[in-house]
């Protein structure tokens, strides 16, 4: 019985880390310009505070300056706005990133787009979703650019042309403006026919089984069984489940139930180790264009 190939996005994002590295080191040499990340954490939610720690640790480590801001529960939306402005107008500062999600009295759309799009490395503001939709160079959504470069490098390696997904049928699962909705428009740049299914989707085993990529992005632990995938799909699973176990003890999953589709996918993101080294290593990628498009 074939067993299916494990995409390892944690030894592709250490690849990429040491590629920007090398290139955060000329861009010093070449314009004495040492790219810059501010990221903002507003209130005590543990595992931001985890996230935040690692992207400072990453940051540094590649070469760049780490700018990090903590802010009380109780901050107000206009002084979160004003410390927002703070940084785009600070030339050390290429990248920020607000940690979401927000306390509940903030509103998130507001804050993303309050930030200057050049410095907008998470990708999420309107005017860089809409750049991304109509094709124009763009800094992209992290989640959805890590997952790219994995789909390239594993089709790379079968069909090394300039497209190698060009034709190929992909299906993702959740339509969120964090990840369903920009891997959509990045799968389409690479000339994939591209279906996504929701929870209001009919029949959505039907559609799932028909693709030859499938993305799952849904927040449902081990939701995609083996029956739902066509025989040889590339499988990636964005999703970060905790789920727990008899023991007590919690486990992290994904949407995809990992052990159950072993046997029927071509290839497959485990959790952890898949897509998740991959957010924070294009994080790093996004802050380092910002820097260099300066």
């Amino acid at each position: 019985m074939s067993h299916a190939t494990l995409i390892d996005g944690k030894a592709f994002a250490e690849r990429l880390r040491a590629s920007i590295a090398t290139r955060v080191a000329k861009l010093k040499a070449d314009k004495g310009i040492t790219p810059g990340l501010a990221v903002v954490l507003v209130g005590n939610n543990p595992a931001s505070e985890v996230y935040v720690k690692n992207k400072a640790k990453q940051t540094v480590e590649v070469g760049m300056q780490s700018f990090e801001f903590r802010m009380p529960e109780t901050t107000t939306e206009a002084e979160l706005l004003a410390k927002v402005e703070e940084l785009n107008n600070d030339p050390k500062v290429h990248g920020i990133l607000v940690q979401l999600p927000l306390p509940k009295h903030l509103h998130e759309n507001l804050i993303i787009n309050s930030i200057n799009p050049n410095k907008d490395v998470d990708g999420f503001h309107t005017v860089n979703a809409g750049r991304l939709a109509t094709g124009t160079p763009t800094l992209v959504p992290c989640t959805p650019l890590g997952c790219m470069m994995l789909l390239k490098d594993y089709f790379g390696k079968k069909n090394p042309s300039n497209k190698p997904l060009s034709g190929l049928h992909a299906v993702i699962i959740g339509r969120s403006n964090i990840v369903g909705k920009p891997i959509a428009q990045l799968l389409l740049k690479e000339d994939c026919t591209v279906t996504i299914v929701h929870s209001k989707t009919k029949d959505i085993e039907a559609l799932v089984s028909m693709g030859d990529i499938v993305i799952a992005a849904v927040g449902q632990a081990e939701l995609v069984k083996h029956h739902w995938l066509k025989k040889g799909a590339v499988v990636i699973d964005v999703g970060i489940n905790r789920i727990g176990q008899p023991d007590g003890k919690m486990k992290l999953v994904g949407d995809v139930d990992f052990h159950d589709c072993l046997t029927t996918a071509a290839a497959i993101t485990p959790v952890p180790g898949g897509v998740g080294p991959m957010t924070i290593a294009c994080l790093l990628e996004n802050t380092l264009q910002a820097a260099s498009a300066t």
